[in-house]
């Protein structure tokens, strides 16, 4: 457990002593100042948790150190102590943004009480704004094929443990919603999850963002800056495409990995994290270690728990799901128009095509047949070419008949309306190959033996 770090700023040299003594007995770490000044370079080096500080000391006094404080940092809380309180002084400390108002002489134990109400009040408003900024934002990882089945059973047995992870998967197939789904099921969902696009950042940037800078570490740092590694302390840092780290940062992040501990870019001071990493990759990591663009040492570092997310060419007997949940979450947003549906022969388009980009490219297409649909159901006729290659306009194919609001696209439950689906599309198939199994197989890429288990289970005739 990181110790919480405690700022105590006075003028009286037995006073910082005491009190540090008494922290210190409580499990916190304690720094100390006689002056606002001092206080201030102390802050720029390495941010408290919580600031103790007397209202009356020379040179700067504590409301003028609380409203620098405040203005620089203002989610650090702090505690402010005087041996001629008044209330007005009081009222004041607390309009400036104080958490509470102590008086000397000190009682200890109301003084430890304080900072430890003031440190619970601080957790529960990050988690506060945490929570706000993830409500509507939170997405299900949708699908009952065999893959998404093994993929969910993964991640229900490691997201309780604090193992780390390595996802590997093409561009598109979910890598971000995986490891999302991770940090909701952990131990550490209540602390920040940092995402870090690896492949977004600047070579030149990528150390700072990721560690931190000190004031005047290079031009530009004109205040010190905590990294990612800092802010995801507790909780989860998520490193996506993490082969697109240079070989110089790659060394860098593994030596922090190894100990939890490291200093800002321009700084000397050691910084102890807990962190859990989950990375991501869309390259094979073996063959870019074999092309000396990745570190092997790193690779085994991070591959503790391998998690593969497939393609949605090998499951898509998730995409009519994909497909209802998508026009679902569009439904709600007012930017989209008016609830949309997808024709029986718009989802024979999907399924026949590969979806290079994968779940990514099939819920960009859904929204954008959602916004230019004239009409509540999408057609084939609002497809792009690529396609419609897959409609077929074979003279049986344009005699067969389906219902143009299939029964399956309003249910409520994913089970029921699998079946349902799967009844429809293979009494459609089988009839455009005359019943012949073999040949219906063939057509729709699946072995024969599984077409005929099908058959049987939905009570098909051919």
């Amino acid at each position: 457990m990181v110790k919480k770090k405690i700022l105590v700023v006075d003028d009286e040299e037995s006073i910082l002593q005491s009190v540090t003594d008494i922290l210190e007995d409580e499990g916190f770490d304690v720094q100390t100042s006689l002056d606002g000044k001092t206080s201030l370079e102390i802050m720029g080096e390495d941010l408290p948790d919580l600031v103790l500080l007397d209202i009356w000391m020379p040179g700067m006094d504590g409301l003028e150190l609380l409203k620098r404080i405040k203005a620089e940092w203002p989610f650090i809380p702090a505690v402010i102590m005087s041996g001629h309180g008044t209330i007005e002084t009081a009222v004041k400390a607390t309009r400036l943004g104080a958490y509470d108002f102590i008086e000397k002489p000190l009682s200890y134990e109301h003084l430890v009480l304080t900072i430890q109400n003031a440190l619970k009040y601080h957790k529960l408003r990050e988690e506060n704004v945490f929570l706000r900024q993830k409500t509507g934002e939170t997405r299900e990882l949708i699908g009952e094929s065999h893959a998404m089945k093994r993929l969910k059973q993964q991640i229900a047995i490691v997201a309780p443990t604090d193992a780390w992870i390595l996802i590997q998967g093409e561009n598109g197939t979910g890598k971000e919603l995986v490891a999302q789904t991770i940090h909701r099921m952990s131990k550490r969902s209540r602390k920040p999850l940092i995402e870090v696009n690896c492949a977004a950042i600047p070579e030149e940037l990528i150390e700072s963002e990721l560690f931190g800078h000190e004031k005047g570490a290079f031009t530009g740092a004109t205040t010190m800056k905590r990294g990612k590694f800092d802010l995801a302390n507790e909780g989860t840092l998520f490193l996506d495409e993490i082969t697109d780290m240079s070989l110089k940062t790659q060394a860098k992040v593994l030596r922090i990995l190894q100990e939890q501990r490291f200093e800002r870019v321009g700084g000397n001071k050691t910084i102890t994290i807990d962190v859990r990493i989950i990375a991501a990759t869309n390259k094979d990591l073996e063959k870019e270690i074999q092309k000396g663009c990745f570190r092997e040492d790193l690779y085994y570092r991070l591959n503790v728990i391998p998690i593969e997310v497939s393609p949605l060419r090998e499951r898509k007997d998730d995409i009519f799901l994909l497909v209802k949940g998508f026009l679902s979450e569009f439904a709600g947003n007012t930017a989209h128009g008016p609830k949309k549906k997808a024709s029986r022969e718009v989802i024979e388009a999907f399924m026949a095509y590969d979806w290079p980009g994968n779940v990514r490219e099939l819920r960009n297409m859904i929204e954008r047949l959602v916004i230019l649909s004239r009409e509540p159901q999408i057609t084939t006729n609002d497809l792009p070419p690529s396609l419609r290659k897959g409609i077929r306009t074979t003279p049986e194919a344009q005699q067969t008949t389906f219902p143009t609001n299939p029964d399956w696209l309003s249910c409520h439950d994913f089970r029921e309306a699998k079946t349902l689906f799967e009844r429809e599309y293979l009494e459609k198939k089988l009839a455009e190959h005359q019943g012949n199994v073999k040949k219906t197989a063939e057509a729709i890429g699946i072995e024969r033996r599984h077409l005929h288990r099908k058959i049987k289970a939905l009570g098909l005739e051919t």
